[in-house]
């Protein structure tokens, strides 16, 4: 990817770039579909871009069994792979909104997560990490938790770091006691922590990013130039529930910082979690909040790697639902997706947004339920394509891919 060289004007500009900016030309893209090898009932779709080039996606469905299994295919060339399965369980937990994922390290090996029952209580669960050199042959899941204790613990992200490590993040319970997302009173609080994952499942440099977060909404992180960078929807003493990074550079995590004080003040996880995309320094986040009872999609740039970060520029045609995605282009601009609700169901829209902070006109691309069977529609691109799956919802749920030429 080519990298994104800030100037102080540029930046000056992307700070007074807000909802009222002039629309560029129409984004233009023709998509064609992809149709992966799922099976029937599959759901709760993940993209990743290989260091290869191709395309990782990952599902769950049904297991013949019972339980379920996690899946996975490569589009490589012109075509997919076979699927093949990652691991499959009968004590799953599987969630809308808290999915697995696979990606790939930076030596090619894949790793992918799955989420396990530990307990009685409904978000009683452990995350599990598997990894493969081949896509095969999957070596037996850790946990990169090491408290046991019967709590929550999900919305994973995962990160390759180096040859053979991974970044992992995660949301944990475990000072919770195991109580409901808005369980209150002497119930401690969810929080966010990272470890990086060795090839034969070993864990270094485990962290607490925050001891304080939203308990259900997805984090999102991405490497850099320099170290990481680190979203996810805080939680204030006041329930004020806003976007905060957290950066990590020469050995050391920052202190959280929020990006841009929306005032979302709601008694309740609303399950919107924030997305990012990096290219060395240039970092784009694109998030959810209905501050004021008024629902936006918005995108902040940054130069420096999450240091300073753009006015938020609103992408939304005013109904979002959320759920949002984002990818940078190679020519610096953003692509920011999310799910609009029109008539009782739900478009899957795109947006651009250039790099000096103008978006063009947004485009539908696909319709689905409104409902949370829909999930969140994921974005991935290679160097000549951008790729978008999603849920489309009903009796009989199945993963849709599509992809468009790049420009």
């Amino acid at each position: 990817m080519r990298r994104f060289h800030p100037i102080c004007l540029v930046f000056a500009l992307l700070l007074l770039s807000g909802c009222g900016a002039p629309r560029t030309e129409p984004p233009g893209w023709d998509w064609e579909v992809l149709a992966p090898p799922v099976g029937a009932g599959s759901a709760l779709p993940h993209l990743a871009t290989a260091p290869d080039g191709s395309v990782l996606l990952s599902w769950v469905e049904p297991d013949d069994a019972g339980g379920h299994r996690l899946r996975w295919a490569r589009w490589q060339g012109e075509g997919w792979t076979p699927a093949r399965t990652i691991a499959a369980g009968d004590d799953w937990f599987v969630n809308w909104a808290d999915f697995p994922a696979i990606a790939a390290r930076e030596d090619g090996a894949l790793v992918a997560h799955y989420l396990q029952k530990n307990g009685p209580s409904p978000y009683a669960y452990d995350v599990r990490v598997t990894q493969s050199a081949d896509g095969v042959r999957w070596r037996p899941a850790v946990t990169p938790h090491t408290d046991g204790t019967q709590t929550e613990h999900g919305f994973v992200s995962i990160v390759p770091w180096t040859a053979d490590r991974v970044l992992l993040t995660w949301l944990d319970g475990r000072h919770t006691l195991g109580g409901g997302h808005e369980a209150h009173g002497a119930r401690g609080a969810m929080t966010i922590r990272a470890a990086l994952l060795d090839a034969d499942g070993q864990l270094h440099e485990e962290a607490v990013l925050d001891a304080r977060t939203c308990d259900c909404c997805q984090t999102a992180a991405v490497r850099t130039s320099s170290g990481a960078v680190v979203a996810y929807r805080d939680r204030s003493e006041t329930e004020v529930r806003d976007i905060s990074v957290v950066r990590y550079r020469d050995g050391r995590w920052s202190e959280p910082v929020p990006v841009h004080r929306d005032g979302w003040q709601i008694a309740g996880c609303p399950v919107n979690g924030p997305a990012l995309d990096a290219a060395g320094e240039a970092v784009v986040l694109a998030w959810f909040t209905a501050a004021g009872d008024v629902p936006h999609v918005r995108v902040a740039l940054s130069p420096d790697e999450g240091a300073r970060w753009s006015l938020p520029i609103d992408v939304d045609e005013g109904a979002p639902l959320g759920r949002v995605d984002v990818v940078r282009l190679p020519d610096g601009s953003a692509v920011v997706s999310w799910m609009e609700q029109v008539d009782g169901r739900a478009e899957i829209r795109l947006r651009r947004v250039a790099p000096d902070g103008t978006p063009s006109p947004s485009q539908a691309v696909a319709t689905t339920a409104a409902a949370r069977s829909s999930g969140f529609p994921r974005l991935t691109r290679t160097a000549t394509h951008l790729y978008l799956a999603w849920t489309e919802a009903g009796e009989a749920p199945v993963v849709r891919v599509m992809r468009a030429a790049l420009r």
